[in-house]
């Protein structure tokens, strides 16, 4: 079987975005390591098969990333289909659902409000989803203003 590429999934200029964003967003970390709530993550925001305190290379690291947006990317337009061809609401949105999760994305006022065909109050509510253990975190306040400043470009 061919193997999904980000670019295939979510178009040239949302995977662009998000290959370019979401190392930003999460930094890059070549050790297994906790998050601020406990999660065991490692390279740029992955949560799968790591192990605290293992030593990754830059091509795992740019691996697991491409894996990890692809599996996010094709989750987000399972639920709100409309967003192909919205490069950066989607790219938005993939970098939501890479940060808690593409469950939780879907049932998102976001998603719902994606989904009926309100961009311009999907974008809006970004800032809803700071919040880390039910704690507001600063970083993830300023991930969220960046996420909405992306989202509301062209709208």
């Amino acid at each position: 079987m061919k193997r999904k590429t980000l670019a295939g999934v979510v178009g040239g200029g949302a995977a662009a975005l998000l290959l370019t964003l979401n190392p930003q967003f999460e930094g890059t970390r070549h050790v297994g390591y906790l998050d601020p709530v406990g999660v065991a993550t490692k390279c740029m925001g992955d949560t799968t098969d790591v192990v605290v305190g293992h030593r990754y290379t830059d091509a795992e690291c740019l691996a697991s990333q491409e894996r990890q947006l692809v599996g996010r990317g094709e989750g987000v337009l399972r639920c709100t289909p409309g967003l192909k061809g919205h490069e950066k609401q989607l790219a938005a949105a993939v970098l939501l659902a890479s940060n808690i999760g593409v469950g939780a994305y879907c049932n998102s006022t976001i998603a719902k409000r994606f989904r009926a065909g309100d961009l311009k109050g999907g974008c809006a509510a970004f800032p809803l989803y700071n919040r880390a253990g039910g704690k507001v975190l600063p970083g993830l306040a300023r991930r969220r203003a960046a996420e909405q400043m992306l989202c509301e470009r062209g709208l």
